[in-house]
């Protein structure tokens, strides 16, 4: 993803940053990203969307609650970040925003979304994501798929 995100940009559309500092700070998101929002993500998904799904069993309540309370620490970071910049990488969308589109779209809908809802910053900055143009066509062929 980070090579696509260099090699295939378009001006004034690119996901990366030409300055190497604000190059790091976007790759550090993209890492916390990796580290810190997608495994709770995960598993919260696991949980909420594709087990009752994919196997037909009910979510483990124990689980969801751990889970969330670790994806609400990491939403908290967010905030704050999302009170300097109106994306995590800095002022521009970039691939350190990208990368939880997956996870976002999963949670939307569960009892977890209301971790993003309670913490405007984190909302504003979800939906802005989520409406990009170029997500809503993936979102369209994933939703053709499962049809």
């Amino acid at each position: 993803m980070r090579f696509i995100s260099h090699c295939y940009f378009t001006p004034d559309n690119e996901q990366v940053y030409e300055d190497p500092r604000l190059q790091g700070i976007a790759a550090e998101w993209i890492d916390i990203e990796d580290h810190q929002f997608d495994p709770p993500a995960s598993k919260l998904t696991w949980e909420l969307v594709l087990k009752p799904k994919l196997i037909g069993q009910p979510p483990d309540s124990t689980v969801v609650a751990q889970e969330q309370l670790k994806l609400a620490k990491v939403l908290d970071i967010y905030e704050k970040r999302l009170a300097e910049s109106n994306f995590l990488g800095g002022h521009k969308y970039t691939s350190a925003d990208l990368t939880h589109l997956p996870g976002l779209y999963y949670l939307t809908g569960t009892p977890v979304d209301q971790l993003f809802e309670e913490r405007p910053l984190v909302s504003a900055w979800k939906k802005t994501i989520m409406s990009r143009p170029g997500w809503k066509k993936v979102v369209a062929m994933i939703e053709g798929v499962q049809a």
